[in-house]
C-alpha cells in the first residue's frame, strides 16, 4: 500500500528558503564592510594623515565660511611656508601672534610693507566685509587642505588627545573581524544541517 503526504502550496520549497536567507546574508554583510570601510577611511583622514604630515584637525565654529565651510565641518590645516600662499587660499591665522585663538578665512590680498614684511588680508566668504586687521606671516598657521562636512562636532567631543582613539577603533575593527568570521562559519554549519536533513528525507521517500 502506498501513501501520499499532502503539502501545502503555500511552504516555499527548503532550497528556496536557504535562498532567500543567502541573500539577506549577504546583503547584510556588504553593507557592513561597505560601513566598516567608511569608518576606517574617516578616522585615516581624521587621525593618521594629520599624525604623519604634521597637520592640524580644526572645528569650524562659526558660519563665516559658509557655503564651502558651515560651521560644524572639520578642516585639516597643513603647515606652509607664508611665501607659497596665495590671494584665494584658505588659511588659518592667530588672532593675535603667539595666542591659540585662530580664524579660518580666504585670503584676499597680499601686500608688503616699507619694511618688506609680507602681510596678509582675510575675509570670510560669508562676510561682506575684509577682517579688520593685518595679519603678519608669523600669525599664518598654515593652508586649509581638505575638509570633511559634519565631523567637526566630533572633533570637538573627542578634543585633542587622540591617543586613546586609535586602540578604541583598533578593538572594534578586531571584535567586528571576529564577529563576521564566526557568523560565517556558523552560517555554513546551518547550511550543511539543513543539506544533510534535505538529503536523508530524500532517501526516506
Amino acid at each position: 500500500m502506498t501513501t501520499t503526504v499532502e503539502r501545502r502550496g503555500s511552504m516555499a520549497p527548503p532550497s528556496d528558503r536557504r535562498a532567500r536567507r543567502g541573500v539577506w546574508h549577504y546583503l547584510g554583510l556588504g553593507s557592513s564592510i561597505g560601513l566598516l570601510l567608511i569608518v576606517v577611511a574617516v578616522a585615516f583622514a581624521v587621525i593618521v594623515v594629520p599624525k604623519v604630515t604634521g597637520s592640524v584637525p580644526l572645528t569650524v565654529l562659526t558660519s563665516s565660511m559658509k557655503p564651502g565651510l558651515p560651521a560644524g565641518t572639520l578642516i585639516i590645516v597643513h603647515p606652509v611656508d607664508p611665501e607659497d600662499l596665495h590671494i584665494g587660499d584658505v588659511a588659518t591665522y592667530q588672532i593675535r601672534s603667539g595666542e591659540p585663538d585662530l580664524i579660518t578665512h580666504r585670503i584676499v590680498s597680499i601686500g608688503t610693507t616699507t619694511a618688506g614684511e609680507t602681510f596678509f588680508t582675510f575675509q570670510g566668504d560669508n562676510n561682506r566685509s575684509a577682517d579688520p586687521d593685518q595679519v603678519q606671516a608669523d600669525q599664518v598657521q598654515g593652508k586649509v587642505w581638505y575638509s570633511l562636512p559634519l565631523l567637526g562636532h566630533v572633533n570637538s567631543v573627542v578634543g585633542s588627545n587622540r591617543s586613546w582613539l586609535v586602540p578604541v577603533l583598533a578593538a572594534l575593527l578586531l571584535g567586528y573581524a571576529v564577529f563576521m568570521m564566526a557568523s560565517g562559519a556558523a552560517e555554513a554549519a546551518r547550511q550543511q544541517r539543513m543539506a544533510r536533513r534535505a538529503a536523508r528525507g530524500s532517501l526516506l521517500e
